[in-house]
């Protein structure tokens, strides 16, 4: 090797750096290109992971608010359990007003997807002003009530505190409860999706 011509250095040390490149730095690329390949999947991960929590944040929040709305919702649409009170309530605010409550008769409920109304036919007598009293408090009341069929007829015989007779259909509101075959139903329903 001390009598080679330069040329001869020259193409021993290009053999050594090929050698060195293929068996060294060629491995070692490719494993860096490999790194970088999964460092980039890897950091969109975390991007959509971090996207996901977002959204995630966002869907809580929004269950806190819908939430919140339900119980107030809850206070105007009763749960069925607290309908007796409500009827109660009524003929008291009936009575306060100074009417006699001459017919006071809860109907059958009517079911609809997620509640049901129920139906009050009322027919009271008073005058025009206890009437107006009634229907102010029935106004602030808590609970959802709507009126149909209303009438107003004058009495035959009239005194001070009788000379109105009223006629209408109060309805309230109240969640339905599902029943326990609907639910299966239901969930079979789903499942044949």
């Amino acid at each position: 090797m001390k009598n080679w011509p330069w040329y001869g250095y020259f193409v021993f040390a290009v053999l050594i750096f090929g050698l060195a490149f293929l068996f060294y730095f060629k491995p070692q690329n490719t494993k860096l290109k490999a790194l970088t390949a999964e460092r980039v999947k890897i950091e969109q991960e975390v991007q959509n992971l971090k996207q996901k929590k977002r959204e995630l944040d966002k869907i809580e929040a929004d269950i806190v608010a819908m939430t919140a709305k339900l119980k107030t919702l809850e206070v105007n649409i009763p749960q069925r359990k607290e309908i007796a009170d409500i009827l109660r309530q009524i003929q008291a605010l009936a009575y306060d007003s100074r009417l006699d409550v001459l017919r006071f008769a809860p109907g059958n409920e009517i079911n609809k997807d997620f509640y049901a109304e129920w139906p009050i036919p009322i027919q009271v007598s008073g005058n025009f002003n206890n009437l107006g009293v009634f229907f102010d408090k029935l106004s602030k009341f808590a609970r959802v009530f709507t009126i149909e069929n209303f009438s107003i007829k004058t009495l035959a015989r009239q005194t001070d505190l009788n000379t109105i007779s009223a006629n209408w259909t109060a309805k309230t509101y109240f969640f339905a409860e599902p029943s326990a075959a609907a639910v299966p139903a239901k969930k079979q329903a789903a499942r044949a999706r």
